[in-house]
């Protein structure tokens, strides 16, 4: 029952079909998932990655989400982050904008978020944070002024918008010349040249792309147990929420697994 009620939902939802109605079923699905997965330590909500190369530092209280910090780190590595404002779009419960402003010393980070009970619990988690703060707004009309940012972020959340070109043209609003665009999600393999014109917004460059699915799934794996854990507390929709988190046998962790779903990290720079 669960498993044909995520199918429907994630076939209204897919990217491009239903706009409007996608970005409603969204805002309440995380909505929902603010008002009753109240984990106090749980502060991701992504897939996760884990690489091929060398293992990057961190402090003990974060070893337990290393799998999820991993995306951002992907994300930033690299980037000149000390000193540079910084924001997320789609930040969720605020994991990685906390991770960001706590390990890479930025002037200040702005976690951006469409579901209002996703940033109050977002505020709460990551109170012990002075350099982050959390805004509630739509990734395709931000509010923010023109070249507010040095770095912009986002992280496994585009496949909710309605409209994706409408995102890359605020995001290439919103950065410095010179500055950074940092993306991962996933996509069907079919919707990927989609994708590419999408984000092909003026004086955003692509700078690098990579298919980062393997490091998603080894991720995805390493989660499983203390994922399955929590999923078993939730008595409502345990296999709609299996589904949802990319569980082993879920929808999603088969597309990811057989190629059919292609998760990918991007870099672009601004131009003008």
């Amino acid at each position: 029952m669960s498993s044909r009620l995520f199918s429907s939902v994630l076939d209204i939802a897919t990217p491009g079909r239903f706009p409007r109605t996608q970005k409603w079923i969204w805002r309440r699905v995380y909505n929902l998932l603010s008002l009753f997965w109240k984990d106090g330590d749980w502060r991701f909500m992504n897939y996760g990655y884990v690489g091929d190369g060398a293992v990057f530092p961190l402090r003990p209280e974060d070893e337990k989400e290393r799998a999820f910090i991993g995306l951002y780190q992907q994300a930033v590595d690299g980037l000149l982050v000390e000193g540079a404002r910084v924001l997320e779009v789609g930040s969720g419960r605020g994991g990685g904008a906390r991770y960001i402003a706590r390990y890479f010393a930025p002037a200040a980070v702005t976690g951006l978020d469409y579901s209002p009970e996703t940033v109050r619990r977002a505020r709460t988690l990551n109170a012990d944070t002075p350099t982050l703060t959390f805004e509630q707004g739509d990734a395709e009309k931000m509010p923010f002024a023109d070249a507010s940012f040095d770095i912009v972020v986002n992280i496994e959340s585009s496949h909710c918008y309605g409209d994706v070109e409408a995102f890359a043209r605020e995001v290439a609003r919103v950065l410095k010349p010179g500055g950074w665009f940092t993306f991962a999600d996933m996509r069907p393999k079919s919707q990927l040249s989609t994708l590419d014109s999408q984000l092909a917004a003026p004086g955003l460059e692509c700078i690098a792309s990579s298919n980062i699915s393997a490091n998603v799934v080894a991720a995805l794996d390493s989660a499983e147990a203390r994922k399955r854990e929590r999923i078993g507390r939730a008595w409502f929709l345990k296999q709609f929420m299996a589904e949802f988190s990319g569980a082993k046998g879920s929808m999603l962790y088969k597309g990811l697994k057989g190629g059919s779903v292609v998760y990918v990290a991007r870099r672009y720079r601004k131009t003008s």
